[in-house]
């Protein structure tokens, strides 16, 4: 079992920046694949970044390429999202992801992924 708790939501204005977090506990060492994705009110939850645990290799949507960067601290356990260049339409609750198994998936797709924290917002203004 993995447990998740994401943090460092808020209130920002366009071109800002935040960092989010997501603390990582029970069964970290079966680790594979973490991930952030985010859902805007009225939208479908949709994938924004996410990293082999193991080796730190990342996957972007496009969406969010030169402006997100995603990592993990595996001593700290923890992950994060360094959110750059904010923009309104990046207000979403944002959602850490975690899965302990290994696929052929692209790390984009949600179905790969046992387990979810709770959410933290996030609110841009223009």
């Amino acid at each position: 079992q993995v447990y998740l708790v994401e943090s460092g939501g808020g209130l920002a204005q366009a071109g800002d920046s935040l960092r989010l977090s997501c603390a990582v506990s029970g069964s970290v060492f079966k680790l594979s694949y973490v991930g952030w994705f985010r859902q805007a009110p009225g939208k479908a939850r949709e994938f924004v970044a996410a990293l082999v645990w193991n080796d730190g290799s990342t996957s972007y949507s496009n969406f969010v390429k030169g402006r997100f960067t995603v990592s993990r601290d595996i001593a700290k356990k923890s992950m994060y999202l360094q959110m750059n260049s904010l923009k309104s339409e990046d207000t979403a609750v944002y959602y850490c992801a975690a899965a302990d198994i290994w696929t052929n998936d692209p790390m984009s797709r949600p179905g790969i992924y046992q387990y979810w924290g709770q959410g933290t917002e996030v609110t841009v203004s223009s």
